[in-house]
């Protein structure tokens, strides 16, 4: 069972990434597709069942018309190259889709969607989301009913961890808000339809890092891995 990971190596948080998925199912063999080009990293990511858009820096604000933003921003025009191609590819493919922090709101930016670009500055939240003494953050979040991340739960609230400066804004065209924190930021998104898609969920949360006892970790990663042996099974040996 080969699973692409966006980025998977550089530092101890990038590796939980695959110690989480491998916890979930042993039999997991994850691809990290950060060490390839794009067009290369796109052709690996067609012997995948599943792509995980994992956490990093900001999207460059060009890409969702805020260029005039970009000194309070922090990017790496290189990762957003992969990333967007692999989120491409893996839509042509139909594929099981799961973003984390910033894979949650490069989903988001491809579908058209806007994200907020400082939390503390653009918001009057006095909750913290950033990281505090680099220590997660935590807060409480709530699930709309119905939503796929209700169903993975089997709840309508929780606790999450955080560590972001950035969330998603406007929606896009085709996905919405699952989940907010209490102070109102968003912090999942799906799609709007889910008819005739593949999976796909981005949560802004890191439920890798988390205690798995929660159900906002462990049981992400298995339903991701349960949608992409269904895909396995349904369309890639069809």
């Amino acid at each position: 069972m080969k699973i692409g990971l966006s980025k998977a190596s550089g530092s101890p948080n990038y590796a939980k990434y695959d110690e989480w998925l491998k916890t979930a199912d042993p039999h997991v063999e994850t691809i990290d597709l950060s060490l390839l080009r794009p067009a290369e990293a796109a052709n690996v990511l067609e012997t995948c069942i599943g792509l995980v858009l994992t956490g990093g820096p900001d999207v460059h604000p060009s890409r969702y018309g805020k260029e005039s933003d970009l000194e309070r921003c922090s990017t790496e025009a290189e990762r957003d190259e992969l990333e967007f191609a692999l989120y491409a590819k893996a839509k042509e493919l139909k594929m099981p889709v799961l973003g984390v922090c910033r894979g949650a709101q490069l989903i988001n930016v491809a579908e058209g969607g806007t994200l907020v670009i400082d939390i503390p500055d653009d918001t009057k939240t006095a909750q913290e989301h950033a990281r505090i003494q680099n220590v997660d953050a935590e807060h409480p979040v709530n699930v709309l009913a119905g939503s796929i991340i209700t169903k993975i739960t089997g709840d309508n609230e929780g606790l999450v961890n955080s560590a972001h400066h950035q969330a998603v804004e406007k929606a896009g065209e085709n996905l919405y808000i699952s989940a907010v924190s209490g102070d109102g930021i968003n912090e999942a998104i799906e799609w709007r339809d889910s008819s005739g898609k593949p999976f796909l969920l981005g949560v802004q949360w890191h439920p890798e890092r988390m205690n798995y006892a929660n159900p906002y970790s462990i049981n992400i990663a298995r339903h991701f891995l349960f949608e992409a042996e269904s895909y396995q099974l349904l369309v890639k040996k069809a």
